[in-house]
């Protein structure tokens, strides 16, 4: 056996890895993990590939950017790495391929990692073929991708909507989409719950854009339309209507008791019923405003 070709368990300078396919980390996930190395220590070393610096050797993350992460916030300086030999485009395919692997992977960390590979020069196929994924979802995510539904691409995320009705949503046009909800509906695709959530999404994804909100400093550029706002305040307006219309009619049915109550009681005879029942007292708050 070639003992080159085994990789072997180096301790690396964390300073000196770079992590090629960045991922968004769920904060309460990387806690979890923090303190699960803290107290324990790593149980599985991160994976890199070697390159060389003009300062010295580099190395690609090809996973465990959570462990890494977690390593640099408790303050460590090294870290255990299993060092293979590979370029950077085959560290961003072993990495989306690990990714694929997990038993709970996140689904944005697909569309990033789609994305990312669309951007390196790689087509739909070649990107099907590499991560064992369909071209019709790659094809999916990336026309998603290119037309800026983020609204709908975290919808998908977040197993809200299926990526076909996604791309059905995002390729007819306004008039059209709730014909598209329809027939996602004939064909069993959004029931229930699921279809609630989507037509309150295509709703928002009218109202308020296909993008999501960033929160920075400056406004987003794609400030919303006039007639957009107008339709927004028209339907918070009508909303606090139909508040004021169902506090009166509470308030209505409310004097309408009272009042008769008020009558009733003034029946002796049928005070007297209720005594010879036992039940002629009223809760406190009752009694008081049918006194006054």
């Amino acid at each position: 056996m070639d003992h080159k070709l085994v990789p072997k368990v180096e301790l690396i300078p964390i300073h000196r890895i770079n992590i090629v396919n960045p991922r968004v980390r769920n904060r309460k996930v990387f806690d979890s993990i923090t303190q699960n190395i803290a107290q324990v220590g790593l149980k599985r070393p991160i994976t890199v590939s070697k390159r060389d610096d003009n300062d010295g050797p580099m190395y690609d993350l090809v996973c465990g950017q959570g462990r890494l992460e977690a390593y640099r916030d408790l303050g460590q300086e090294e870290i255990p790495a299993l060092v293979v030999d590979a370029d950077t485009d085959d560290c961003m395919i072993m990495s989306l391929v690990e990714n694929l692997a997990r038993r709970q992977h996140r689904a944005i960390d697909l569309l990033q990692d789609i994305d990312g590979l669309k951007h390196r020069g790689y087509d739909d196929l070649e990107i099907a073929r590499k991560t064992g994924l369909t071209p019709e979802y790659v094809r999916g995510v990336g026309g998603l991708l290119a037309r800026g539904e983020h609204r709908l691409l975290r919808a998908v995320e977040a197993g809200q909507i299926p990526l076909t009705v996604a791309v059905d949503i995002a390729e007819c046009p306004d008039t059209d989409v709730q014909h598209a909800l329809q027939q996602a509906y004939e064909n069993k695709l959004l029931r229930g719950k699921r279809l609630l959530t989507a037509k309150r999404l295509v709703e928002l994804r009218r109202t308020r854009g296909k993008g999501l909100r960033v929160n920075s400093g400056a406004r987003a550029n794609s400030s919303m339309s006039s007639t957009a706002l107008l339709r927004a305040f028209q339907q918070d307006t009508e909303k606090k209507r139909m508040m004021i219309r169902k506090a009166d009619l509470a308030r209505n049915k409310l004097i309408f008791i009272g009042e008769a109550l008020k009558t009733l009681f003034a029946d002796e005879h049928f005070v007297t019923l209720l005594r010879a029942e036992g039940l002629n007292t009223l809760p406190r708050n009752l009694a008081d405003r049918v006194q006054a």
